[in-house]
C-alpha cells in the first residue's frame, strides 16, 4: 500500500467517524428536545422518556430538522399549548449545543 493509498484510508475513516458523530449528537438533540417538550406538556417519568423516543424516530422523516420541529410544533398545538417557531428554535440550537458537549465528553472517555 502506498502512502497516498494510507493517507486516503485515514481520510476516509476520519469522515466515518465524523458522521456517525454528527448523527450520534443530532439524536442527543432530539432527545433533550423530546425531554424538554414532554416537561411543557406535563408528561412524567417513563412517559416522557417514550415522547423523546417519538422526536427521536422523527428525524428520520427527511433531511435536517424539519421534520423535528414540525413534529414537536404540531404536538404542542394537539397539546393547546402555545409556544412560537422562535422558542422551538432556539430550544434546537441550545439542545445541539448541549449534546454536542455531551457526546465530545463522552467521546474522550473512551
Amino acid at each position: 500500500m502506498t502512502m497516498f493509498e494510507k493517507k486516503e484510508r485515514a481520510e476516509e475513516g476520519k469522515y466515518v467517524l465524523d458522521a456517525e458523530q454528527e448523527f450520534r449528537v443530532a439524536a442527543r438533540r432530539n432527545k433533550l428536545l423530546g425531554l424538554w417538550v414532554a416537561e411543557t406538556m406535563g408528561i412524567k417519568g417513563a412517559d416522557a422518556s417514550g415522547y423523546a423516543l417519538e422526536v427521536v424516530r422523527s428525524d428520520m422523516e427527511e433531511p435536517g430538522d424539519e421534520d423535528v420541529f414540525r413534529k414537536v410544533k404540531q404536538d404542542f398545538i394537539k397539546a393547546g399549548i402555545d409556544v412560537s417557531d422562535e422558542e422551538i428554535r432556539e430550544r434546537m440550537a441550545v439542545f445541539l449545543t448541549e449534546a454536542r458537549k455531551q457526546i465530545l465528553a463522552e467521546d474522550k472517555e473512551k
